[in-house]
């Protein structure tokens, strides 16, 4: 499948539910009954049925509950009604799976006991294998029974991010360890790229074999890199991803925060979908992304926190902007927050829904 092909064809025997959703149909760049919404981090963080399940329950361990993963997917599309579900989990679960020392400490987010910074270190990524994450395929199954016709999105860390937190230790806002491997030994970071590109890919299948209808790959850290060092020294990693799942036939849908500069070029690695932060209107990414991509994005998610007439007018800012786009999946420009109202969430869906029915 080329980056400009439609996810098209028959729904895979995993999906049939879901193939018509519009959700799916956006990321198809097909015509939809309304624009589809869903929201970033909408599985948690700001809802007290959520915080409610998971009090007492670390992060990671919580991840690997089916059933707890089940009720936390579930609790924004009964109270949204959104578009579609984001599976719930975290970027580094796939690296614990396999047997890495880390955790996510509560304000600080993962931190890993020994950095990755050598080629000895290499050793320690072994592949993944369906049976390490279980747990994800019997909690898929349990959603996508209790789902029906609303889409589960499946997603995975993109492997430059996971090499952010590998080779750093933890969260980094200068990334410099991370940049002075990527600088001073080109031929080690191509190495641990491929590797994390093997174990992302491994997860994203597990994920749509046990029935997800779309994936996202993240790639939250990704924006302090340079257009030129994006190409050469992470895409190759990204477009292994992409084309590992590519005859599942299911949207790839591919974000990062601050990429307004490399929107094209992600575009490019082999996303259906392109996720856009706030930061670029739609009809400017559209320029950069250029023509055979849906888009998603992408009101500025503090603006939640102010008035309801002020919400509708900066949502209409962004529907209007996605006007003539070939799709647009409605969503925020980044995750909930964490002290956001879950009623103005509840709103936006109904406004964006309403606003735009045919």
């Amino acid at each position: 499948m080329s980056a400009n092909d439609r996810p098209e064809g028959n729904p895979t025997k995993h999906q049939p539910q879901t193939y018509d959703s519009a959700f799916l149909k956006a990321c198809r760049r097909e015509a939809v009954p309304h624009t589809p919404v869903w929201f970033m981090r909408q599985a948690g963080r700001s809802l007290p049925e959520y915080l409610k399940v998971r009090e007492g329950i670390p992060m990671l361990e919580s991840c690997m509950r089916p059933e707890l993963v089940t009720e936390i997917t579930l609790q924004p599309v009964r109270r949204h009604k959104v578009d579609a579900a984001i599976y719930f989990s975290d970027i580094v679960v796939p690296l614990k799976a396999i047997g890495l020392d880390l955790d996510i400490k509560p304000g600080v987010g993962p931190v890993v006991a020994e950095p990755i910074r050598t080629r000895a270190d290499l050793a320690r990524l072994r592949d993944l294998t369906p049976e390490d994450v279980h747990y994800v395929t019997e909690a898929i199954g349990m959603l996508t029974a209790e789902l029906g016709s609303t889409p589960l999105i499946g997603f995975a860390g993109a492997p430059f991010t996971l090499a952010s937190y590998l080779v750093e230790g933890g969260p980094s806002r200068s990334h410099e360890h991370t940049k002075a491997l990527m600088y001073g030994d080109p031929q080690l970071w191509a190495d641990l790229l491929d590797r994390l590109a093997e174990i992302t890919s491994a997860f994203l299948k597990v994920q749509i074999e046990a029935g997800a209808s779309a994936v996202q790959l993240f790639d939250s850290w990704v924006g302090a890199l340079a257009p030129a060092d994006y190409r050469r020294s992470v895409m190759p990693a990204s477009v292994k991803v992409f084309d590992a799942v590519a005859s599942y036939g299911v949207p790839r849908i591919h974000f990062g925060v601050g990429t307004g500069e490399l929107l094209g070029l992600m575009g490019e690695a082999g996303a259906d979908v392109v996720g856009v932060d706030w930061r670029v209107p739609l009809d400017e990414a559209a320029r950069r992304v250029g023509p055979g991509k849906a888009l998603q994005g992408n009101l500025d998610p503090a603006v939640l926190f102010a008035s309801r007439e002020v919400v509708e007018a900066k949502t209409d800012e962004v529907l209007d902007a996605a006007k003539g786009l070939e799709g647009h999946v409605f969503n925020l420009g980044h995750g909930v927050m964490p002290a956001m109202d879950p009623d103005a969430l509840t709103r936006l869906v109904d406004y964006v829904h309403t606003r735009t029915a045919v």
